[in-house]
């Protein structure tokens, strides 16, 4: 007696007779045994594709937030961290106070100025000169000082702080201008001043013109006479 056995689906039967007897002959016309073209062979890909999209991601998305959780203690140590010590922001603080002490006091200087109080100008320039000096823009303030000194003080200590500040501040127009107008009058050194002018007329042409330093630069009158002096060559 045979033992029965269970059919496989993706195989082709031969066309003779099931008996067991039968079955062990040896036939001739049989066609040799081929996959089922209709069913498939089980495929890892198609399972895995079979399966809804969310199973497969939750479990990595799951591990990586696990895995790179921010903790609060990080949170506050973030928080808390500042780059500037006490010590550097009370520094960082007393040069801004001080550089804003020094800026009122020139543009005050400037004011007294334009308005034609050159004794008063003088001192608020000095203050600059004395008390801010380690600013670079103090330089402006020695210019403004050198004018008001032409004007109320020593000429020549008006030049010889104009010459320093025609190094320290070099390519500044005005002074340039300034030491020609003192240099041919007081020095009587017209080379010197035809020097100092070019430069100073090919940085800004407007001091060729008496009127613009004194309306607009409001150099002080007894400097607007020396610059027209130099200007007449007289």
């Amino acid at each position: 007696m045979g033992v029965s056995k269970a059919p496989i689906s993706h195989l082709l039967l031969p066309s003779c007779s099931s008996s067991p007897r039968n079955s062990s002959i040896p036939n001739s016309n049989a066609k040799p045994l081929k996959p089922n073209s209709k069913t498939p062979l089980p495929n890892r890909r198609l399972f895995l594709l079979s399966l809804p999209l969310p199973t497969l991601l939750f479990p990595l998305f799951d591990g990586f937030v696990s895995t790179n959780k921010i903790q609060p203690s990080s949170c506050y140590a973030l928080a808390s961290f500042d780059p500037v010590s006490p010590v550097e922001r009370e520094a960082s603080s007393l040069i801004a106070r001080r550089v804003s002490e020094a800026v009122e006091l020139l543009d005050k200087g400037r004011e007294l100025q334009a308005k034609g109080d050159f004794n008063q100008a003088l001192l608020y320039f000095t203050q600059v000169v004395e008390q801010y000096k380690d600013f670079a823009f103090s330089d402006y303030a020695r210019m403004g000082r050198a004018l008001a000194l032409y004007e109320v003080g020593d000429r020549q200590e008006a030049i010889a702080e104009m010459e320093d500040v025609s190094i320290s501040l070099k390519g500044y127009p005005e002074v340039h201008a300034a030491l020609a107008a003192a240099l041919y009058v007081d020095k009587h050194a017209p080379l010197l001043a035809e020097n100092q002018f070019t430069i100073a007329t090919l940085l800004d042409p407007h001091y060729t013109d008496v009127s613009y330093v004194k309306e607009t630069k409001h150099w002080p009158p007894s400097l607007v006479i020396s610059l027209q002096h130099f200007i007449s060559l007289t």
